[in-house]
């Protein structure tokens, strides 16, 4: 079944704080919820489908459901990481469009500024094969990086590029972590804390969170919102693959081709790009394997100012994504979302906000470049 055009993002809010020493996890969700409500112009009882994923606590959409009162249709968990949110915005289209909900709530959050790490548990299957050389996230995304340069050429230079892009739209959010334009410098000039990777081409780790409403189009044409619907989307998974790796490329190279083909549109039409960006070179990749330059082109691509918004070919992330705004729960997905929606609106700020924008690109990825990751794609229109 396609959803295209089938349902509508009527809602759409971003939990303002960074650090929340004083909010419970299940606190910050409702409060995200009451956001998203709040601007769509709906009320708690009329949702009647809940989406959630890894970050919601205790027994997830059991206990958040409970928490918030909610009588629901319909319920959803899919956990792919960062990329759960824009999942959850196909499934949920999908289930409007096959009559199983009418209101459907996505929410996220978490507390990671303000709550130690869970380590790693035993019991995943990968743990005891991969924990005893030392994985953690930031060096298998310098692994990745380290590939591609070898591979394409790519310099330290050129993934620097990327950082001072969202600096430069992260000067005008107010809620943003770190607001101080940068420069190429800047970035080379920031401690290495995983070769290639310097400090600044890692994201922030913020508290905070997420939420969006996706509704039926009879549900959307009688509230009082701009209305932006959900023209296509892909979901893919990218592993091991039994040791034949290549870590050249993301599971983007699927999902991306999957939500073109379902809009009808191509890289060539979009006006706004959110990107992924837990690392710069997560940014890089998604570009190629999304269709807006070559494989092995992303280095010159997003060189130049070539991601800032009034200055470049494709604005992204225009509130500062994830390596200068926030990463809530440390999966950022769901402020993607956001932020297209932002943009469809003509509700960013006046600064980024690209002129006319009419059709946008949402793209999130979960889990581990150099290992396992998801990957999901969303085309949203302004109607």
């Amino acid at each position: 079944m396609s959803i295209r055009s089938k349902a509508y993002i009527v809602g759409a809010f971003e939990h303002p704080t960074r650090k929340a020493p004083d909010k419970s996890t299940a606190q910050l969700h409702a409060e995200c919820a009451r956001g998203a409500l709040a601007d769509a112009g709906l009320e708690l009882r009329d949702v009647d489908a809940y989406f959630c994923a890894g970050d919601a606590p205790g027994m997830g959409a059991l206990s958040m459901a409970d928490y918030l009162g909610l009588k629901l249709k319909h319920v959803d968990s899919t956990d792919t990481g960062g990329s759960s949110y824009l999942v959850h915005v196909a499934h949920a289209a999908q289930a409007v469009a096959a009559g199983k909900c009418r209101v459907a709530l996505i929410t996220l959050a978490g507390r990671p500024r303000s709550e130690a790490r869970t380590p790693l548990a035993a019991n995943v299957p990968e743990v005891p094969f991969e924990a005893a050389y030392g994985v953690q996230t930031l060096n298998m995304y310098a692994m990745v990086a380290a590939r591609h340069m070898h591979e394409f050429g790519t310099t330290p230079e050129q993934l620097a590029w990327v950082k001072v892009a969202m600096s430069h739209h992260a000067q005008h959010n107010p809620h943003a972590m770190l607001r101080d334009v940068v420069s190429v410098a800047d970035v080379l000039a920031s401690p290495r804390v995983a070769d290639p990777l310097h400090k600044l081409d890692c994201c922030v780790v913020s508290d905070g969170g997420g939420a969006l409403l996706v509704v039926a189009p009879e549900v959307a044409r009688s509230l009082k919102r701009p209305r932006v619907k959900v023209l296509g989307a892909g979901e893919a998974l990218k592993g091991q693959d039994g040791g034949r790796v290549d870590l050249s490329y993301s599971a983007a190279r699927w999902s991306g081709p999957a939500a073109f083909s379902e809009a009808g549109v191509s890289p060539a039409d979009i006006q706004y790009a959110s990107i992924y960006d837990s690392f710069t070179i997560t940014v890089l990749m998604q570009l190629e394997d999304l269709g807006f330059c070559n494989k092995g082109e992303g280095g010159r691509f997003v060189a130049d100012g070539n991601l800032i918004a009034g200055v470049g070919k494709l604005p992204v992330n225009t509130d500062g994504g994830g390596l200068c705004n926030n990463h809530p729960a440390n999966r950022g997905g769901i402020t993607k979302v956001i932020e297209a929606v932002r943009q469809l609106r003509g509700e960013a700020h006046p600064k980024v906000q690209v002129p006319n924008c009419t059709l946008a690109l949402a793209q999130g990825t979960g889990g581990l470049l150099g290992s396992r990751h998801g990957s999901a794609t969303l085309i949203l229109e302004r109607e």
